[in-house]
């Protein structure tokens, strides 16, 4: 199952429910903040965007502590498989499940764009699909998207082939263009492009099936 969680301000589950529900072919469950557990057959925890509990304090700061993240924790940890996608890839930096921060657009403006991005690494089951250094293009709407991490780990993570999108005109100042992550074990990505928006061609592209395809595959 596809487990898709919902916060006071989420406003991107329902776009990720039918991505994976219709077109996908999935079972999948919307499950509120509030809960403490997953169901034991989840194979996937999508942390959708928005603005959690309003991004007050700061993006995903409040988010992390909600009662269901404890559960998102230990899953994460024991291997299973995460997915945030931009106020759910805050959500995973604050929580420390993945490396780094982000704070508010260089230009301090919301972007709201389709925007061209690289593939870097295609070692990993989110982005094994596309072709190392591919170019695609996926919408972004976010205010605080300024990617950036200590060059220690930036140096690690280069090693690690942890970088996972760059964007390929530098919208909000992340450090190295980077758009997107992963951890050390390839088992939790984050990105702020909004794959879940560029499914069909109805809707401008498809570019980003492959992405939340490639993360249930193997589990099929």
């Amino acid at each position: 199952m596809v487990v898709i969680l919902q916060f006071p301000g989420t406003n991107c589950e329902r776009d990720m429910d039918y991505a994976y529900r219709e077109i996908l072919n999935e079972d999948t469950l919307i499950l509120w903040h509030k809960q403490n557990s997953l169901p034991q057959d989840t194979k996937l925890v999508i942390i959708p965007g928005g603005f959690s509990y309003g991004d007050y304090l700061r993006s995903g700061a409040i988010a992390r502590f909600a009662p269901i993240m404890g559960s998102v924790i230990s899953y994460a940890n024991n291997g299973g498989t995460v997915l945030g996608i931009c106020n759910g890839f805050q959500i995973l930096t604050e929580a420390k499940l993945l490396p780094g921060a982000l704070s508010r657009n260089q230009k301090l403006s919301f972007i709201s764009k389709n925007q061209k991005l690289k593939v870097i690494s295609t070692d990993n089951r989110f982005l094994s699909s596309y072709v190392l250094n591919q170019e695609i293009s996926l919408p972004i709407a976010h205010a605080d998207g300024n990617y950036y991490v200590d060059a220690k780990t930036l140096q690690t993570m280069q090693e690690n082939h942890q970088i996972l999108l760059e964007y390929v005109d530098n919208p909000n100042g992340s450090i190295q263009s980077i758009a997107g992550v992963c951890n050390k074990d390839k088992n939790i990505f984050g990105l702020m492009p909004h794959p879940e928006r560029a499914l069909e061609s109805i809707l401008g592209g498809s570019d980003g099936l492959l992405m939340l395809e490639g993360l249930v595959k193997e589990a099929r």
